[in-house]
């Protein structure tokens, strides 16, 4: 049974050495990014994430308003925009590996 396990986790680890040896390559081909490329990267990231938080914060905050509500749909679309603004982040970090 453990002889299995073993070969599973073998394979495994070949699979990884195999995956980080292609993306050196691809590195090595494609070369390195020059530092505005990796700047704007940051900019782009940066709005992607506070954009859907400001909206946030001015839909509750007139939700709020509203209803009179405290600040209960503020701080949920808060959390709501952080949230949209993490997955927009997070695919456009995986789109930018993936070339």
């Amino acid at each position: 049974m453990t002889g299995s396990r073993d070969d599973r986790e073998q394979r495994e680890m070949h699979r990884a050495v195999r995956l980080r040896e292609r993306r050196k390559a691809q590195g090595k081909e494609a070369g390195e990014r020059s530092i505005w490329q990796n700047l704007s990267m940051i900019g782009a990231l940066g709005w992607l994430i506070v954009t859907p938080i400001v909206i946030g914060v001015f839909l509750g905050r007139w939700l709020d308003r509203t209803f009179d509500s405290g600040i209960f749909f503020s701080g949920a679309l808060i959390v709501l925009g952080a949230s949209i603004g993490s997955y927009l982040a997070w695919q456009r970090v995986h789109k930018e590996s993936d070339l």
